[in-house]
């Protein structure tokens, strides 16, 4: 089941698309034309309704509707018959378009609060796969992979600074319960002996996985079909809808279709940056055509075990650190 939030903003902003007027008439009234809500949900939202806590988020939510429902680009005052929401179904294959509501059938919308990450993957999917461009394996442990001397080295340390534990000769050995106690432990400040093996370890992880990152992108076209996966660009045109920051999110996002018509890439460049832990940076150059002027795009990459040092498996979370509306194929709504 989605997290009450989630129900919360993506919910009330399909409301305030059917133009009903006030927020508390609608959650009382259950609208028929609110379709894919069920009275579990409508019961969860009455009750937070009445939480202080939750008041941002009915507000910026109803906000956002509102304004889509006034946008030039979406629904120029016309309410809709029928605005479903996708909820806590999983859809058999990975879906093509990130929608959360679809208004008369037509128009998809992706209801984003508070998030900059675009992607969260394993890390031979985006840096050998390029996010489907290619078969990647994405069983084996990225970091034996990528920086497996560095790897050997960092568990060493960890072993050597822990005797008494009998920690077992491979981290592969661990069990569930192991890594967790591990992963705790290994929270925070780290002993010298380790911080200084785990700082080669995710300098030589960073480098690594940008150089195979880069080789895996040999032209312009690899390149570009790459940066609308990044961006989500898809086959079908729709709008975010939420908050970035203090502000509101309202975009138009084009298809490649679109994007390729109006912009040209001119480059993109993928580099390490070793930090507190493994980090991939990247950049987009592009040129306008209608303008003639040039852009740019960048982002970066977290490498990192999911849930904590030696827990999880590795994932690879990419996040994009241009402002939303200044990326080429992201149009603010009027």
């Amino acid at each position: 089941m989605p997290s009450l939030r989630t129900e919360v903003t993506e919910i009330v902003t399909g409301l305030a698309m059917l133009g009903v007027g006030d927020l508390d008439w609608a959650l009382a009234e259950r609208p028929a034309a609110m379709a894919g809500v069920d009275d579990v949900h409508w019961d969860r939202l009455a009750a937070a309704r009445k939480d202080p806590g939750h008041a941002a988020d009915f507000a910026s939510a109803w906000a956002n509707g509102s304004a889509f429902l006034r946008a030039t680009d979406g629904l120029r005052g016309r309410p809709p018959m029928r605005v479903e929401w996708k909820g806590p179904d999983k859809l058999p294959a990975v879906a093509d378009v990130p929608a959360d509501l679809r208004i008369d059938h037509v128009y998809l919308v992706s209801c984003k609060y508070l998030s900059k990450i675009l992607r969260n993957s394993s890390p031979a999917t985006l840096f050998d796969g390029c996010l489907g461009e290619r078969p990647a394996d994405t069983v084996a442990d990225w970091y034996a992979i990528a920086a497996p001397g560095e790897y050997e080295d960092l568990w060493q340390a960890v072993r050597d600074d822990r005797p008494d534990e009998g920690l077992p000769d491979v981290p592969g050995s661990l069990d569930r319960f192991e890594r967790k106690a591990l992963a705790y432990s290994l929270r925070g400040k780290l002993s010298p002996l380790v911080d200084k093996a785990y700082r080669r370890f995710a300098h030589a992880v960073a480098d690594r996985s940008a150089a195979r990152w880069s080789a895996a992108l040999p032209d312009v076209a690899s390149r570009e079909r790459l940066l609308w996966r990044m961006l989500r660009l898809t086959s079908a045109p729709y709008f975010v809808l939420g908050t970035s920051g203090r502000s509101s999110l309202r975009l138009r996002i084009d298809t490649p279709w679109d994007w390729r018509q109006r912009f040209k890439l001119k480059a993109f460049e993928v580099w390490g940056e070793p930090a507190g832990q493994p980090i991939v940076r990247w950049q987009a150059a592009v040129t306008d055509r209608e303008t003639g002027g040039d852009r740019s795009v960048r982002g970066h990459v977290e490498v990192r075990w999911s849930h904590g040092r030696f827990r999880g498996a590795p994932e690879a979370k990419v996040y994009l650190d241009t402002k939303p509306t200044d990326v080429p194929g992201f149009w603010p709504l009027e």
